[in-house]
């Protein structure tokens, strides 16, 4: 998996979102015959209310724990339902003609089963125009790209620098370090993260 995509992952699951990557689009060949069109680096979707729960060894969930906080940089106006659909660039933050083309945005739509019918060409026409809508459902759909450059004028999406994915992933695990430092941290950018977290505390200790 790139690099890049790998960060963004890590960012979006801190965040409560389930992660697709890398998500492949084969489309059928006029003349017979499929091939891949183009594949969507990111699909990621939030339920409402979702969250990093710490529990209390018993029954009762009184002593549970929440932990974390949503990142403002995603600009999520509520707790509602979230699909992303992202592009992910190590440099300029920008959206692939491709990953704009309406068939490309249906199968992405499809495979969280968010839509069917004549809804999808409803809100496909919405995230091709505004860069997000909603399915009849309720539920918020976006497009948005993510990068080390962000655009200077509004590109019709959102846009979330690679800078601010990383000063989130870095302060979330340090903010909570008792927790993660005794996990099996599996995710690799984040198992990245917290190598260099340990190595630092060490480096700092008296010999």
């Amino acid at each position: 998996m790139d690099n890049a995509v790998t960060l963004v992952q890590a960012y979006l699951r801190l965040n409560g979102y389930f992660t697709v990557t890398e998500f492949p689009i084969v489309e059928a060949m006029k003349h017979g015959g499929h091939r891949t069109a183009t594949d969507i680096d990111v699909l990621a979707f939030r339920f409402p209310g979702a969250g990093r729960l710490i529990t209390k060894k018993g029954k009762g969930a009184h002593n549970d724990r929440l932990i974390g906080r949503i990142d403002p940089a995603l600009g999520l106006l509520d707790d509602g339902a979230d699909m992303i659909i992202g592009e992910v660039k190590e440099g300029r933050a920008q959206v692939n003609h491709s990953a704009r083309d309406p068939a490309v945005l249906r199968a992405a739509l499809t495979r969280f089963g968010c839509c069917h019918g004549d809804s999808v060409d409803a809100l496909v026409e919405s995230l091709i125009r505004k860069g997000h809508g909603t399915t009849e459902h309720g539920h918020r759909v976006r497009i948005v790209a993510f990068g080390s450059i962000l655009p200077e004028t509004d590109p019709g999406y959102h846009t979330i620098s690679l800078g601010q994915v990383i000063a989130y992933a870095q302060a979330y695990l340090n903010d909570h370090w008792e927790v993660f430092r005794v996990a099996e941290l599996k995710d690799p950018a984040l198992g990245f993260l917290a190598t260099m977290i340990k190595s630092t505390a060490k480096s700092t200790v008296a010999p």
